[in-house]
């Protein structure tokens, strides 16, 4: 398993420790993978088609330049 070091503003911070302290979540860890998981779930498809775009625009610069 991969471990993350991440610093976060204090004001962020502050709102972790309440929502766990209010039994929301159970710990930072837990809040942190769910907060991953849900960017790439809103996000990923963006992110694999710019990947595709930038692979592209790659690959027809390599054929300008041949």
């Amino acid at each position: 398993m991969k471990t993350l070091e991440i610093h976060l503003p204090d004001q962020l911070a502050q709102k972790i420790t309440a929502l766990i302290e209010a039994g929301w979540f159970a710990s930072e860890e837990e809040i942190g993978r769910l907060a991953l998981s849900e960017f790439l779930r809103h996000h990923g498809f963006q992110l694999q088609e710019q990947l595709q775009r930038e692979d592209i625009q790659w690959a027809l610069n390599l054929k300008a330049n041949s």
